[in-house]
């Protein structure tokens, strides 16, 4: 079990930018976040400089990429190297119009020789871990039997950590945002795995919602990911270190969380970011406190105007009673 991959925020589209994940390290040191997903076409013909940027602060970082070509992957993961990440990891587990007319996401699942060439090319180019994000299944290809034998061929690339959504795939009949409820989640599954392939990092994803949860499912998996609750509530990571990895307990409170954001945020405008680019991802800072709603109004209200600045964020949290950590 690699301590690095026992809790991490999944990476989510348009939600886990920079902004976002210099805002999560505040809240927690340890926890593995990810990027959002980047194609490997917007690597190769825009402004991949941009697409990677990242603050020091964020580690440990890493890279999700989408893309279905073994020699644009193996490119990609080798820019992401150079850039700096701790991990290159595989999307096969986005279910989208967008991607599927791409070609890759989950619906590369259906095609577990491709993507072994495509892994065994991203091993291959890079000497940080790659891993992969899988679904327990794609459609009607379901049965434990076609997840075991895709696991074991993706492995044989040289993959070694696969996060498991314990949720399958609907390709056709269901928009993504349904995907997320339906079908059921099979946690069991997922353990399955992991008694099958002990020697893997095997890492559950789906439906995770409190810290309490993650501990209790780390006796049968070596990883835990977080999606949206993370990004909703994210204060529940106050006591990641401590509950997660065991250090001692960190005693912030969220207002001085966004202390210590105000440089960054102060750095992003003088670089011509609006501010409601960066405070979209706080909005749940005060999740559950007396004047949460107030907060919330006032960032909506005022911060897309053109001169905003950190006096927003201040003003805004003066409606929330300083709270002790937790």
């Amino acid at each position: 079990m690699n301590p690095l991959h026992l809790l991490s925020v999944a990476p989510m589209l348009d939600w886990t930018d920079r902004f976002e994940r210099y805002f999560l390290r505040l809240i927690s040191r340890r926890v593995l976040l990810y990027t959002e997903m980047i194609t490997t076409a917007a690597l190769l013909h825009a402004d991949a400089d941009y697409l990677l940027e990242f603050d020091d602060a964020e580690h440990p970082l890493a890279l999700q990429l989408g893309g279905s070509d073994a020699h644009e992957l193996a490119l990609c993961s080798r820019l992401g190297q150079d850039r700096g990440y701790d991990e290159i990891n595989l999307n096969l587990g986005c279910p989208s119009n967008r991607v599927q007319n791409g070609q890759f996401g989950a619906c590369l699942m259906l095609q577990p020789q491709r993507v072994a060439e495509c892994t065994a090319a991203m091993v291959h180019a890079v000497e940080i871990p790659v891993s992969v994000k899988i679904r327990i299944g794609v459609d009607e290809h379901d049965r434990y039997e076609e997840l075991h034998r895709f696991v074991q061929m993706i492995a044989a690339s040289g993959v070694e950590r696969f996060i498991v959504h314990a949720r399958k795939a609907w390709l056709s009949g269901l928009s993504p945002k349904q995907n997320r409820e339906i079908p059921p989640l099979k946690y069991e599954t997922v353990f399955q795995l992991k008694q099958d392939f002990p020697h893997l990092d095997i890492s559950l994803n789906g439906g995770v919602g409190s810290l309490e949860q993650s501990q209790t499912l780390l006796h049968r998996v070596d990883g835990v990911m977080i999606g949206r609750e993370a990004y909703h509530n994210p204060w529940m990571l106050s006591r990641a270190d401590e509950l997660i990895y065991g250090e001692a307990p960190q005693h912030k409170s969220r207002h001085q969380v966004l202390e210590e954001f105000l440089p960054f945020v102060e750095r992003q405008l003088s670089r011509g970011i609006r501010l409601h680019h960066i405070t979209r991802h706080i909005i749940g800072l005060f999740h559950g406190c007396t004047g949460a709603r107030a907060w919330r109004r006032y960032l909506s209200e005022q911060a897309h105007k053109p001169q905003a600045g950190i006096e927003v964020i201040r003003r805004a949290a003066e409606a929330v009673a300083d709270t002790d950590a937790g």
